[in-house]
């Protein structure tokens, strides 16, 4: 197939890449964005609505831009940080409009053939689709929520949760005693026949936690769907039990209800009566032990994953709104909510896109840790910031010490100050690639990036990746040798936050 060709070749239409577009069309240059899928947007336009954002007044630049935006979609002249994805959509489609940006939908890179990403030296000179078309560019941006782009080019990265001990943290690895957020009741029998160890353990529960408090291990903290519901009966689908349901999924959720939990996730009220419907309590949307292979995984691997996540949580409405084993009370609360209409009408309104919290993470030229988000060391050449908390969502399920079942892994650590992100983060050693630029995948440990991975940072750091690829190509230098002055005015100017 024919060659495309660009200044500025960006894998993923997720926030940040649309983000890194728009910045590079600003700045004159041509950049041509790859969406492995046939929706832009990413989580933005997936069903996160209700936006992580923590401290909005360092949210900078076009990130800022984009909540205004929406704000005059819904005849306010402020940022609007609680939205309906279909309206997020809207936003998205217009930069790419106005901004005349090439986005070419449905076009995955090719994996499994070793010829994905052609490089001579250390420069990415191509990177190649599985239908065999092919794109040439001078800089690359990896704005995808898995990495492929990065680890095709063979830069080194990371995966589940590192050991307090490599990076002097206190908040990652394992993590029993901290996990005292959205947490199953106690008491909780582990077994099939309760007391008889012997018919063995209910799915997905561990016989222990693999380790100490603050070990590493490679497990991936949960996903889900952020399940966008609405409860007007003329723009309300109902959720079916899904094809697939196994009731043998849900004896969790049964005796948690016989322990005492009543709710099994938010209803956080979006516009036009809508919700961003998000994991909360100890049994909830998170599917969780159930995505460990999905960053290394192969494309059908990532498709099954998330076919079961769909399943288990539309399986998880179905049940709380019908089961005879669920109290009449918990599905009367949860029956009148059904999938809108008017939203997600290429996917049967339910979202595809699954929630990502976490994959790949690059070993960068740095790596920002516990310790940046804490103030406890500096952070040199930042180039946005952060202020969420550092939140894990739990990792496993497995037997306390009382033998009971119990989660892992949730951490949230609230008093989170505003904090710089390094460009050093976004970038990769010198001898690995020389015009690369990596702002989702980033260099982050577990609990860092626990924090760093909200939308609004997402937005801000493609802006950022995007400026600092224009300037290399002007300055026909590696994104390494970047003139930092020059960059952090350019990005000033552009309205981004770096410090406060």
């Amino acid at each position: 197939m024919a060659n495309r060709q660009g200044d500025i070749i960006i894998y993923g239409g997720t926030s940040a890449g649309i983000m890194a577009a728009v910045q590079a069309v600003r700045m004159g240059r041509k950049a041509i964005v790859i969406e492995p899928t046939n929706r832009i947007g990413g989580l933005s336009t997936g069903g996160l609505g209700d936006t992580d954002s923590g401290e909005k007044s360092v949210i900078g630049g076009l990130s800022r831009e984009f909540y205004e935006r929406l704000g005059r979609k819904y005849g306010q002249s402020e940022a609007v940080w609680l939205f309906e994805p279909k309206m997020a959509l809207e936003v998205f489609h217009d930069y790419v409009r106005e901004y005349a940006i090439e986005v070419v939908n449905g076009e995955r890179l090719d994996r499994g053939s070793g010829k994905g990403v052609v490089k001579e030296g250390d420069r990415i000179t191509s990177i190649r689709m599985e239908s065999g078309l092919t794109f040439e560019g001078r800089m690359f941006i990896d704005a995808s929520y898995e990495g492929d782009l990065m680890a095709g080019a063979g830069i080194r990265y990371t995966t589940g949760r590192e050991p307090n001990s490599l990076y002097g943290e206190r908040l990652n690895g394992i993590q029993t005693e901290q996990a005292t957020k959205n947490q199953l009741p106690t008491g909780i029998d582990p077994y099939w026949t309760p007391g008889d160890p012997a018919s063995g353990l209910l799915p997905h529960v561990n016989a222990n936690a693999g380790g100490s408090d603050g070990d590493g291990d490679s497990k991936i903290q949960a996903y889900c769907y952020r399940m966008c519901l609405t409860d007007r009966p003329d723009n309300r689908v109902a959720v079916e039990k899904p094809e697939g349901y196994d009731e043998k999924e849900y004896e969790l959720l049964f005796r948690s209800i016989e322990a005492g939990q009543t709710r099994f996730f938010k209803l956080a009220m979006l516009p036009n009566r809508k919700t961003d419907s998000n994991n909360d309590f100890g049994f909830s949307t998170d599917y969780i032990g159930r995505n460990y292979g999905y960053p290394e995984g192969d494309y059908a691997a990532r498709e099954r994953i998330g076919k079961e996540h769909e399943i288990y949580q539309k399986g998880l409405v179905w049940t709380i709104q019908n089961h005879p084993r669920v109290p009449e009370e918990i599905r009367e609360y949860y029956r009148p909510w059904g999938l809108p209409r008017d939203e997600f009408l290429e996917n049967g309104h339910w979202s595809p896109q699954l929630y990502i919290r976490e994959s790949r993470r690059m070993l960068g030229v740095s790596v920002m840790t516990e310790k940046h988000v804490r103030h406890e060391e500096k952070v040199e050449a930042p180039i946005g910031m952060g202020s969420y908390a550092m939140d894990s969502h739990n990792v496993q399920r497995h037997l306390d010490a009382n033998g009971y079942v119990t989660n892992e892994g949730d951490v949230q650590m609230l008093s989170v100050k505003p904090y710089s992100i390094s460009y050093h983060t976004i970038v990769p050693k010198a001898e690995e690639c020389a015009n690369l630029l990596v702002p989702v995948c980033l260099s982050a440990s577990h609990i860092a990036y626990g924090s760093i991975r909200m939308e609004p940072v997402f937005m801000v750091l493609g802006q950022s990746a995007a400026t600092a690829a224009v300037q290399a190509i002007e300055a026909e230098c590696s994104v390494q040798r970047v003139d930092l002055a020059k960059l952090t005015e350019q990005l000033l100017k552009d309205r981004q936050v770096l410090t406060q």
